[in-house]
């Protein structure tokens, strides 16, 4: 059970660091002031998602949460660079975080569905960060 909660805490951090990164890169193209915005309160909310798991964290483990390495970063980074070269519109930029969320959630509701015994203060993050991302999708599509 410990190593369970702690696969998902792990992935939980990943996932939010990740959004993190992605929203950093992506804010850079960003040319609408109401879409900064929502994109300055969704990394806020991922960095708040981090900060819980890191604050859980040492309820299972004497070590640091995982995040995404240096490898993952550069590579997101570049996928944004390449998939915005024709086309850094906002709409095109919504698009792709679109797509990084929802592989996100697909993540999330796979660990809800494989660890229903998972300790409850666990669960409760896991959840709140799958719920986050869902609003973000539909919060993201009014810039499509």
């Amino acid at each position: 059970m410990e190593n369970q909660n702690l696969n998902i805490l792990d992935e939980v951090n990943k996932g939010a660091t990740m959004g993190m990164d992605a929203i950093n890169f992506v804010s850079e193209k960003v040319n609408a002031s109401d879409l900064k915005h929502v994109l300055e309160v969704e990394y806020n909310k991922y960095k708040d998602i981090s900060r819980r798991v890191n604050n859980l964290y040492p309820n299972y483990s004497d070590k640091e949460p995982h995040e995404t390495n240096a490898m993952n970063k550069m590579m997101t980074w570049y996928g944004i660079q390449i998939r915005t070269i024709k086309d850094d519109t906002d709409s095109k930029l919504s698009e792709l975080l679109m797509q990084g969320t929802n592989m996100g959630i697909i993540e999330g509701r796979r660990l809800i569905n494989q660890n229903p015994n998972a300790a409850n203060d666990v669960k409760s993050i896991l959840n709140d960060f799958v719920n986050m991302q869902e609003d973000s999708v539909e919060t993201l599509k009014k810039y499509l």
